[in-house]
């Protein structure tokens, strides 16, 4: 394969020659290379958990990645996201000399168009059955009008308390599943709010993933007393990749214990 040129989802021109080791700064994007072809992967950060057997170098975190230790692997491309991963990494790796391509998504289908984009044009692969899977999974779903909204307010931290807000992937999840999130025209993406004011909204539910913080029965659900509450697979709702084949009905599920 010779080098050519292709345009990752900021519209950055990425050169690229044939991709034989990849770097991945994005647990989603980790999991994505790895179920399409695993080998391609050379590294990935601590938080890159799935597949569970992925055995490969780690690299830090996403925010704070060992960049010496990359550019010292000659990775053919590295994979980022631009909300997960810091500009000044980026612009790190770039200067060295190495291709990065950098991600965009915000919503669901953007999610599946940019995957599409990445494994084609930036990875060399084929279309994965996975993504086919993923996307007739979502397709199948009733369209929200057609079922009551819930009223929900969902915290993706504590202390202090955040929640989400606009023009976020997992808020269009929730929209595509039937629920109105509260917060969904508040001017930012993940505004930090006290208590006082998201229980002042009187939400139907309070939805608590287990990441990024790990909500669980004991840590979560008594800050919101007299207010039904579903844990959630934080994977399933905050991870674009081959977990959303699963995702609609996994949370579907898990939203469904409410009040049980």
């Amino acid at each position: 394969m010779g080098e050519r040129f292709e345009a990752d989802d900021q519209g950055q021109t990425v050169r690229l020659g044939e991709v034989r080791r990849v770097v991945s700064l994005v647990p989603s994007l980790t999991e994505a290379v790895a179920e399409t072809r695993p080998g391609l992967l050379a590294a990935a950060t601590d938080w890159c958990s799935h597949p569970a057997a992925l055995d490969v170098t780690r690299i830090g975190g996403t925010k704070n990645p060992d960049v010496a230790r990359i550019v010292g692997l000659a990775p053919d491309l590295v994979l980022a996201n631009e909300e997960e991963n810091r500009p000044v990494d980026l612009r790190t790796l770039r200067a060295a000399g190495l291709p990065v391509w950098v991600t965009e998504v915000r919503d669901l289908d953007q999610a599946f168009a940019s995957l599409d984009r990445m494994l084609r044009l930036a990875c060399g692969l084929g279309r994965p059955a996975w993504l086919d899977r993923a996307e007739a999974a979502w397709a199948a779903l009733p369209a929200p009008d057609e079922r009551p909204a819930l009223r929900a307010v969902v915290p993706i931290w504590r202390r202090p308390w955040m929640v989400l807000g606009r023009d976020t992937f997992a808020g269009d999840l929730l929209r595509r599943l039937g629920i109105r999130q509260l917060f969904a025209d508040h001017h930012e993406r993940y505004p930090a709010l006290a208590l006082s004011a998201l229980t002042a909204t009187e939400p139907d539910l309070v939805i608590l993933p287990d990441e990024p913080y790990r909500f669980a029965a004991d840590d979560g659900p008594e800050a919101f007393p007299g207010v039904r509450s579903a844990l959630v697979s934080g994977r399933h709702l905050t991870w674009y990749g081959p977990s959303l084949a699963q995702a609609p009905q996994l949370l579907t599920d898990q939203l469904g214990l409410i009040g049980s």
